[in-house]
């Protein structure tokens, strides 16, 4: 940013958010403004309750002197709202700005009652996690929903969602804003929506993996999903589809059928459905990817063969991602992330990778588990109202 002398004040608060410079001395350097500019727009940063100054720095001259004063970005002028749907569960939470979960909620909504039904319910809890965190609705500068389908975050909506029947193309921004309204009393409040994988991948890559350029999550659940991020963003590809390795056709799968409607995809033979599919058939109660979760977590036999089996089939499709992508990191997340399955997935990778491509892969679990997908989801709301055009125009709008 050196030399942009048109820095806007938006500019100097991605600077200081990112720690890039964090005095004023610093920021004129940085930009290549006057001082005096440099003062005018933190002044709108600081009547915007944006920014705050923190204690004083080390003393930059040797002829010693008084320290600079630090600027912090301050994470308590407001809160982010953020939600993450399973297909028969749900988690929701406030966050503070800087990610950090104020309180949360989980219980049962299921997917298949459809958007306004589910979204409206959303709205209801959002509304009684605020009254918790004793704050208002003006509190709430965004919401972000992770949502396991296919996104197109242009406009916020799935697009033909294999296990989100009633969802493809429906107006999901537009149904949540209106039930924060009604429930909450918040107007205006944006929100954003990404597939449940890119969000989790997002989360645990910023929090556990801040260094690694190349990042893999894959979430094995009901169906099967995986999130990128590279370079500290997350791949989406033209329209929202990138990750979606579920529906890698498979030769062991040719007689299964997918929920998608067609045979042979990944998810059918190797995802937690598929999973509690089979051990209900071999007289095992079992109806999804968290049943699954419960059968292992008891040390059921059939239960530990059968993931560890769906891991060698989903770790033979990773080969060829890892080949591709070189990541530095490959998660496993989701109902199945376990020892059986992660030891299969294992057993398949390292098999059919080059060693090139896996001689300096790390093959991990979840560190931030079920909470992933909303640190990720307030992540993405708070990079996108604060990046600098965006900051630009809520200071405007704010009258600052």
């Amino acid at each position: 940013m050196t030399g942009r002398v048109q820095a806007s004040a938006g500019d100097l608060l991605e600077l200081v958010r990112s720690r890039r410079a964090v005095t004023r001395g610093a920021l004129q350097q940085a930009t290549g403004l006057s001082r005096a500019t440099v003062g005018q727009r933190l002044d709108r940063l600081f009547r915007a309750g944006w920014l705050r100054e923190g204690a004083g720095g080390p003393v930059g001259s040797p002829l010693g002197g008084r320290p600079s004063i630090t600027l912090e970005f301050d994470d308590e002028h407001a809160v982010v709202l953020a939600a993450d749907l399973d297909t028969r569960h749900a988690r929701a939470a406030v966050l503070s700005l800087s990610g950090e979960i104020l309180t949360e909620h989980s219980g049962t909504l299921v997917v298949e009652d459809g958007p306004d039904a589910v979204l409206g319910e959303l709205g209801r809890w959002f509304a009684e996690l605020l009254a918790k965190t004793g704050n208002g609705a003006e509190a709430v500068c965004g919401v972000g929903l992770a949502v396991p389908g296919p996104v197109d975050t242009e406009t916020g909506r799935v697009v033909q969602p294999p296990i989100m029947p009633g969802w493809d193309g429906y107006d999901i921004r537009g149904r949540l804003a209106r039930a924060l309204t009604g429930h909450a009393g918040a107007t205006g409040v944006p929100v954003l929506v990404d597939n449940d994988a890119n969000l989790m991948a997002y989360g645990e890559q910023r929090v556990g993996y801040p260094d690694c350029s190349a990042f893999v999550l894959v979430k094995v659940s009901t169906g099967i999903g995986a999130g990128v991020v590279v370079d500290g963003s997350v791949f989406r590809g033209v329209d929202g589809g990138a990750g979606d390795i579920g529906h890698i056709r498979v030769p062991e799968g040719a007689e299964a059928l997918c929920r998608c409607g067609a045979y042979g995809c990944l998810a059918a033979v190797a995802s937690g459905g598929a999973v509690a599919r089979r051990l209900a058939e071999a007289g095992v109660p079992a109806a999804s990817g968290s049943d699954v979760r419960d059968l292992l977590a008891s040390g059921h036999p059939e239960a530990v063969g059968l993931a560890r089996e769906a891991g060698r089939r989903v770790g033979d499709v990773l080969a060829t991602v890892v080949t591709l992508l070189n990541p530095g990191v490959l998660m496993i997340a989701g109902d199945l992330a376990g020892t059986p399955f992660l030891t299969g997935v294992r057993e398949l990778l390292y098999q059919r990778a080059l060693p090139r491509s896996t001689a300096h892969l790390d093959v991990v679990t979840a560190r931030l588990g079920e909470r992933a997908a909303l640190v990720g989801a307030g992540a993405m709301v708070v990079e996108h109202l604060y990046k600098p055009e965006r900051a630009e125009e809520r200071l405007r709008a704010l009258g600052v």
